[in-house]
């Protein structure tokens, strides 16, 4: 019993390959991309145009294609990439302008000291004042370097 059904088994597998072999020799023949069942000579790709034939279904993709290559070739004038400009440049004005607080900062922490040190030694006064001035000048040359570098990340 298990022999007819292996024997059965194996002739409609065999059956079913020879079948499917000859429907694809037939399909083969039908170009694969076409709409229509009309079969081209091998030597002419496309058909010569007539009257009456419908424009050509390239046209659109073709159109679509251009359109997406215009879009991905755009130049940087691009309102997008002018926005992406501008806000990079104010970030980096704002992140500079950040060391002007540190400069304010400083100044503040240099007459801290002099007050200081001139209440411990008020004999010291006019040299302690010469330091902290100097120190002012160093502490404001720092803010101003951090002020052009704000406005050169902005405007340059």
């Amino acid at each position: 019993m298990a022999s007819k059904m292996f024997a059965s088994r194996m002739a409609t597998m065999a059956s079913s390959n020879v079948a499917r072999s000859t429907v694809r020799s037939q399909f083969a023949a039908v170009p694969k991309r076409t709409f229509t069942n009309a079969v081209r000579p091998q030597g002419q790709r496309f058909a010569a145009p007539n009257a009456f034939q419908a424009s050509k279904r390239t046209i659109p993709a073709t159109v679509a294609r251009q359109a997406f290559q215009a879009q991905a070739r755009r130049g940087y004038s691009s309102e997008i990439a002018n926005a992406l400009v501008e806000v990079s440049q104010n970030i980096g004005m704002g992140s500079a302008a950040i060391g002007l607080a540190g400069a304010g900062a400083g100044i503040g922490l240099v007459f801290a000291a002099l007050l200081n040190a001139v209440a411990r030694n008020p004999s010291l006064r006019g040299t302690l004042f010469g330091y902290a001035i100097l120190g002012f000048a160093f502490v404001e040359a720092i803010g101003l370097f951090d002020l052009m570098i704000a406005m050169m990340a902005k405007f340059l």
